[in-house]
Formats: C-alpha cells, structure tokens, sequence
C-alpha cells in the first residue's frame, strides 16, 4: 500500500518515536497523510524527524504524557483518525503489577475520550497477543475470539494488555458515541527499526549477535514484520468493514534455536557469536530458582503457539511477509545503525 492518498486527512499517531510508531508514522507519510504524533518530551523532536522522511513538511510533533489529561484535547485537533501505539513496556516486570496495568489502561481511555470529544472518526489500538493467547487452551491455536484471562498468573505486561484492551471496548461500548474501534494484535514485533530504541524482539536479536546470549531455552514465539503491523494498521484506520473488530497480525512460529540459526545462516562473521546450544526444559526449569528473568519462560515451556490471520488476510486483504527475511532485515539494519559491530 504505497499508492499516495487521495485525501488531506490528519492522523495522529500516539508515541512516534517508539519502534513500531515511528514506522506508523513513515507509513502515513508514505500514503500522503498529514501526520500528527505525540511524544513524551519534545527535546526528541529532532530524534523523530531523523527517522522519517517528509519532505512536503506533513507532520508535527506535540507533547502529551499518557498519565495526564493535559495535551490530548489539543492532540486529537482537526484528526479524522487516531492510531493509538503508546504503552508502557518495562526493561523488567514490576513488582506492582498496577503500575504497568493502571498507566496502560487509563492512557488508552485517556486517548479513546480525547478522540471521542475531538469528533474523530475512528481509533485503531496497538494491543498485542498478549491479550488473546497467553491463557492456555488445547493445541495451541488462537485466533480473534480469544482473550487471555487477566486473572491468570501471567506478567504484569500481559495483564495489562489484556485490561486496556478489555476496557477500550467497554469504553467504546458504553460512552463512545460515535467514536468507532479497531484494534491490531500483533504478535512479537521484528524487522529493521528506524532508530536507536529497539523492541524486546529487535533486542532480541542483538543479544543474540553480541553474544549476551550465549545459550536459548526451548520456547517458541511468532514473528511479525513491523512494516506489517504498520500496513495492517493503515487498512485497518480506513476500512469499512474493521470497525469494531479485533485483528490478530503474526506470521511463522519458530524457536530461538531457529532464530540463531536463520542468523547464522545468512550473516557470515557478524554471526560469529550467535549460540548454537538450545537449554532443555530441565535446565530452564533449575536456572529459574536463582535467575527471575528466566522464571517467567518455565511457563511458556511445551507451547507452540499457532496464530490464526485468515480474518486479517480475508478482510482487509493483509499478508506478512517472509520470517527469513524479516529476521534477516532485522539484523542487517542493527549492523548499519551501529547498535551491533559487523
């Protein structure tokens, strides 16, 4: 979808200078869209438009902070469409899960009421898999019907997940008015960042390049392009038939043994410290009791999750491209940004 738009409609994008928004934002420009986003401080004005190009000077960069009220009205001015990125995600789990729920869950109501009092047509939130697969069911198989129960023992960030999008429909249902909803849940968010602050995937794959993780454990995950978590958005903002609907976005499942190896096999010497051991459940299990990073992966142990997307695929005409590839485009852009030595 890189056919320039027919129209002049303003768009904002909540927390452009974050991995996936800042590709939001690249999008829309791309599509001919005057483009509006927000960021916490503007002292990272310039860090954004380095990012993006935009020639034509279609977007502006505002400040607003998801935990105040201050800056949204003015935000949402003149916006036909809202895509909501921003939410919190910590480098470690808190040990107070509410801290990472009520910011969550609140700025997504926060930017829901702003958009609904500013006359905007149509929000689509970033959710994330994490709101739809991580209570377990047979077989391992999900698609948009499922919800993840925000009352299982899951990690703050799932849980809050979860809620905000939970409350994003309640808020619609109930005080929206004319306000339409769409929501995108992506699985793990990989390809070629645009800046210096990479995703936990894109880190991901550094750690693995610079040798920070010499060993995996035996857990699997599902890969999906950040230009296709931006694509499947745009079709989202506009299509008729994506109001009050959730999208599941995600592509292969494979392992962080696969993963290694996929760099392994088409990075040469910059792959030289990739690891090449996978951990048996047993070890995972041991390491656990003295490593609390490690203690939220013994419950992931035994999934392969499988992500059903005929809905995104069927509706609004969505694919994702190649996993190879993305984790390929993923490491090349961290050797050519400078984040891991060649």
């Amino acid at each position: 979808m890189t056919t320039k738009s027919p129209h002049d409609d303003l768009v904002l994008v909540t927390g452009g200078n974050g991995f996936a928004g800042s590709h939001m934002v690249a999008r829309l420009l791309d599509g001919g869209y005057r483009v509006r986003t927000t960021i916490r401080s503007l002292d990272r004005r310039a860090e954004v438009r380095a990012m993006v190009s935009d020639p034509a000077g279609r977007l502006d960069i505002v400040s607003a902070d998801l935990s105040m009220d201050r800056g949204w009205a003015d935000a949402v001015d003149g916006c036909a469409y809202v895509i909501h990125v921003a939410s919190p995600f910590p480098a470690t789990q808190p040990d107070n899960a509410d801290d990472l729920i009520v910011p969550a869950r609140d700025g997504a109501l926060r930017v829901l009421r702003a958009a609904r009092d500013g006359g905007v047509k149509r929000v689509v939130l970033t959710s994330s898999f994490a709101a739809v697969g991580y209570s377990r069911k047979p077989g391992d198989e999900y698609d948009e019907t499922d919800w993840t129960d925000p009352a299982d023992d899951n990690t703050p960030y799932v849980r809050s997940k979860t809620i905000a999008e939970r409350s994003a429909w309640d808020f619609v249902r109930s005080e929206g008015g004319d306000l339409e909803l769409s929501v995108i849940n992506p699985s793990g968010i990989f390809g070629p960042p645009l800046g210096p602050h990479l995703s936990a995937s894109t880190g991901l794959v550094k750690a693995m390049l610079d040798g920070s993780m010499p060993v995996v454990p035996p857990l699997y995950f599902v890969v999906v392009d950040v230009r296709d978590v931006a694509d499947i958005h745009l079709r989202a903002m506009t299509h008729p038939a994506a109001a009050g609907q959730r999208f599941l976005a995600g592509g292969e499942t494979i392992s962080f043994l696969r993963l290694a190896r996929i760099l392994a096999k088409h990075l040469g010497a910059a792959a030289a410290k990739v690891p090449t051991v996978e951990l048996t459940p047993e070890q995972v299990r041991e390491a656990a009791r003295s490593n609390p990073a490690l203690r939220d992966s013994v419950g992931q142990l035994g999934r392969i999750p499988v992500l059903h997307t005929e809905k995104a695929r069927n509706v609004l005409g969505w694919a994702p491209r190649d996993t190879e590839a993305t984790i390929v485009d993923t490491a090349r852009s961290l050797i050519r940004l400078g984040l891991v030595a060649p």
